[in-house]
């Protein structure tokens, strides 16, 4: 505080956010992404004018709704008819404006004779229902939300997706907090990832998100060291992964070339063990040269070579690793283990690892 007063900067400071710089325009919509504490509610909260940046402006032109915190002006001794006034009299509704939505909200919020009852008798989602038909009641040109879909039940969230759906199509503005990569993707043409503060990522919401779950994909990964030897006998010595269709991502349709050299140390043809893991080590794939009965080319100084491809792989767009490890000519025994990382292209909001052909029927008539 004394260095305050003096006009100084003081000793200890927290920047819940520092250098993010960001335009949209009337229509667009992004999602705002990252871990807990990485400064997404604080940046929401600039823009809807709750805080005050200490550095650098913010400006909104148009009507805006923020869903921060749902319920948190409503008063607990009033019942939910009594909050859709005064909620709607805070948000600057003339009375008569208030009258034409009630019955709007009413419908929307669903929670039946309970708007007749003080809201300190409400469940928190009944509380979340009432806060979301009163603040899209207004229509706002930029609409901020946080967490909202996170809670509620299952019906809730879909008539709450559908809403915001329309209200896009309509030209609203959206900017939304989510830890859900499915809401990001199918609500937000763009994203924008925030750590500790900073942008670390800005571009489209697909690839935004395919590039976070990789990221926390790899924190969950178990840190296996990029040689495993075991006894130093059969060593891998060179992993080369080439993607087909040329550049540095894997197309699924084209797939990919791999080479891998095993030196061995009493010049006895090795087996090969491959493989392929997701980000986080979850195992999607692998076989061994022993299972395909193939022996690889012997080159000199013990080393010998084997060479596949990998085609029309079915994997979903994210981050994966080629394991190759060394084995004893029987294919008893792993001896070691490279690593060669890859990345399949591409965005999509199918759940899972791998894409499995189907072919969706239609109703008949």
């Amino acid at each position: 505080m004394a260095r305050l007063l003096r006009g100084r900067t003081p000793d200890n400071v927290f920047r819940a956010l520092d250098d993010v710089s960001l335009t949209m325009k009337r229509g667009e919509s992004l999602a705002i992404i990252g871990e807990n504490g990485a400064g997404k509610s604080t940046l929401l909260k600039v823009i809807a004018g709750v805080v005050q940046p200490t550095r650098g402006t913010a400006r909104v032109n148009g009507r805006v709704a923020a869903l921060l915190e749902l319920g948190s002006g409503f008063h607990p001794d009033y019942s939910g008819y009594a909050n859709i006034d005064l909620a709607g009299a805070l948000l600057g509704l003339a009375p008569d404006d208030i009258a034409a939505k009630r019955e709007e909200i009413v419908a929307f919020a669903d929670i039946g004779d309970h708007i007749h009852d003080p809201i300190k008798t409400y469940s928190s989602g009944m509380v979340v229902r009432l806060g979301f038909a009163i603040a899209t009641a207004l229509t706002p040109d930029v609409l901020i939300t946080d967490e909202v879909l996170a809670v509620g039940d299952e019906s809730f969230q879909t008539k709450c997706i559908a809403w915001l759906e329309r209200y896009l199509q309509g030209g609203g503005t959206l900017l939304l907090c989510s830890h859900s990569m499915h809401h990001v993707q199918k609500l937000c043409a763009h994203a924008l990832w925030l750590d500790h503060g900073k942008p670390r990522m800005y571009g489209d919401a697909g690839t935004v998100a395919r590039e976070y779950l990789a990221f926390h994909e790899a924190k969950l990964a178990k840190h296996l060291d990029q040689r495993q030897v075991v006894g130093g006998e059969y060593l891998v010595k060179g992993l080369a992964l080439t993607p087909r269709g040329g550049g540095s991502e894997v197309e699924p349709d084209a797939g990919f070339d791999v080479s891998v050299t095993i030196h061995s140390p009493d010049g006895r043809a090795p087996g090969l063990l491959i493989g392929i893991v997701r980000a986080d080590g979850t195992k999607v794939y692998g076989t061994t040269s022993e299972i395909a009965g193939v022996a690889p080319k012997r080159l000199a100084d013990g080393r010998f070579k084997f060479d596949l491809h990998f085609m029309s792989l079915p994997l979903l767009p994210g981050h994966y690793r080629l394991r190759a490890h060394a084995m004893d000519p029987e294919g008893m025994r792993v001896f070691d283990v490279h690593e060669a990382p890859f990345v399949i292209g591409g965005t999509s909001r199918e759940i899972g690892v791998c894409r499995v052909p189907h072919r969706w029927m239609p109703s008949p008539d």
